[in-house]
């Protein structure tokens, strides 16, 4: 069921990059091995993908929503399952699983299309 609209999904790519940036240094895993880096790495990801993506708050829109969308899938299950694929789950999990987590509901939640790109009208239903 895609019930998020696109330009509300672009407001939570920016929220989530940022906060996949700082979320080591806040939750005090900031410790220079994979479990800050990965999601660093994958929020800056996030924010560079959708400055690109064709959307209501894309930069450049080169990206289509449906290639942007698989990407946040991917991102999502790669932060998620990282605890256990670069062996630090015994440390740290919870950021890691639960943003993944939220990250492919998002993708599977959002519509395939934006509204409108002008910012004037929507499309009609």
């Amino acid at each position: 069921m895609q019930v998020i609209p696109t330009r509300t999904h672009g407001i939570i790519d920016y929220i989530v990059g940022i906060i996949l940036i700082i979320a080591p240094y806040l939750l005090g895993f900031a410790d220079g091995t994979a479990a800050q880096w990965v999601p660093m790495i994958l929020g800056a990801t996030t924010i560079v993908y959708s400055l690109l993506t064709n959307y209501e708050l894309g930069a450049v829109r080169i990206l289509p929503m449906p290639v942007h969308l698989g990407l946040d899938g991917l991102s999502g299950l790669l932060l998620a399952a990282s605890p256990w694929l670069f062996g630090f789950a015994d440390r740290v999990f919870w950021p890691h699983l639960i943003i993944g987590l939220f990250e492919i509901v998002a993708s599977i939640s959002t519509r395939r299309e934006p509204d409108t790109l002008t910012g004037t009208t929507a499309r009609a239903r």
